[in-house]
């Protein structure tokens, strides 16, 4: 009896060792596109750890494409404790599911309503927050400074008129307008996005975006027909959905291509020798009469609802939600702090991304893909592709997106 007594309780005492060890683990799966977005993260872990030396960091870095497609696996299996996402549909997508815990205590306790109030609608569903945002950042036209001048653009296009007018220069000089990686269907977004927002605004936008829009409307098929313009001039490097955006970069660096559509996160992985040729610019206007809007996607971290460590992933969450690692990491990732107190960016093209959103009257976007629910937003993109391929399609594209639409949104 006495022995049986011992070999239970070293037993107990055992799992309670092995289950001590597991609660001081904290599992961070990270997403990153390039080293330097890679290097913000794994400082900013090792900046926790030394701050929390109890807790032992276990942290796994995926390139975003392939973190894209194996997150749903992790979130509703063996789950890390700590990820990084993006906020709106993309966070609510996961929220709806259950997959994501409530963080609303978070906001309270940590006071983040007064710091993160721009971003806590797209933290946000239905009335509860799921997200701690991290940075936001610009979307805006990207362009080699040098090549522009040599094909005798004056300035930065300001008008419709203007860009087209530079884009004919630059065919002239024998440099393709535009770099785009057709591949990575997001890419697309961005000009669907924007021509979209400078054409109908973006009241229309977000009509569109949740669903209460046809996809024949005259409207749409206005932004698919301003797109084609672009296509039919040869505007944009060709067999572009041969490529995706690491792909298609290397054409902007070596002066093949003169402009690129993109948000600012990219300029951190920049050729240091090109980076005083790179300029960067507001997306032109169409139409005067309508409110100028932006696209500013904002990033952020959650904790899983399966998680096995929740109490130091809450410790993690309050570390990164101060306004020093809010910079920290905005800085790292090229992006604008969503901490409203951590100090505005010094970076001369975050620093125009900013201005850019601060000056904006017509409202922010958050992204194609953030703003409308993920099944709608997949296919919405490879009809994208698809018109890229065969660009004499617009109307078999829309016909098809309305399809799905009605039977994404139950729509008679």
């Amino acid at each position: 009896m006495k022995k049986l007594f011992c070999t239970s309780l070293l037993a107990a005492l055992l799992v309670s060792a092995l289950g001590s060890a597991a609660a001081g683990t904290l599992a961070v799966n990270i997403a990153y596109k390039g080293a330097s977005q890679r290097a913000v993260w794994q400082s900013t872990l090792d900046e926790f750890k030394k701050a929390n030396p109890d807790v032992d960091i276990k942290a796994a870095f995926v390139e975003e494409e392939a973190y894209k497609v194996q997150l749903p696996g992790w979130l509703s299996t063996q789950a890390p404790d700590v990820i990084n996402w993006h906020n709106g549909e993309r966070m609510a997508f996961y929220a709806s599911r259950g997959l994501l815990e409530d963080l609303s205590e978070d906001w309270k306790k940590n006071k983040w309503d007064e710091v993160y109030a721009s971003t806590k609608d797209a933290s946000s569903y239905k009335g509860k927050q799921y997200a701690l945002p991290t940075v936001y950042y610009s979307w805006g036209l990207f362009y080699r400074k040098d090549v522009f001048k040599t094909a005798g653009i004056a300035g930065e296009p300001k008008t419709w008129e203007e860009l087209l007018d530079a884009c004919n220069k630059l065919k002239a000089a024998g440099v393709t307008p535009f770099a785009v990686g057709g591949r990575d269907s997001w890419t697309l977004a961005g000009w669907f996005d924007y021509l979209d927002l400078r054409l109908n605004g973006n009241v229309f936008h977000q009509q569109l975006m949740a669903g209460e829009i046809p996809y024949t409307d005259a409207r749409v098929k206005k932004v698919y027909t301003a797109w084609k313009t672009l296509i039919d001039n040869k505007y944009f490097i060709d067999n572009s959905l041969s490529y995706d955006l690491d792909g298609a970069q290397p054409f902007l660096f070596q002066g093949k291509a003169a402009m690129m559509l993109m948000g600012t996160f990219i300029a951190k992985g920049f050729p240091p020798k090109l980076a005083a040729n790179m300029g960067y610019f507001q997306f032109p206007i169409i139409d005067a009469k309508i409110p100028t809007a932006e696209d500013g996607p904002a990033e952020s971290i959650h904790i899983p609802s399966k998680a096995r460590n929740k109490v130091d992933a809450h410790r993690f969450l309050a570390f990164v939600g101060t306004p020093a690692i809010s910079a920290k990491l905005a800085e790292g990732l090229g992006s604008l702090p969503a901490n409203s107190k951590s100090p505005e960016p010094t970076e001369s093209i975050s620093r125009i991304g900013f201005q850019i959103l601060s000056n904006t009257k017509g409202g922010i976007a958050q992204f194609y893909d953030r703003d409308m629910t993920k099944e709608m937003a997949d296919e919405g993109m490879k009809g994208m592709q698809k018109f890229i391929s065969d660009p004499g399609k617009i109307d078999e594209v829309l016909n098809e997106l309305e399809q799905s639409r009605k039977r994404i949104y139950k729509k008679t």
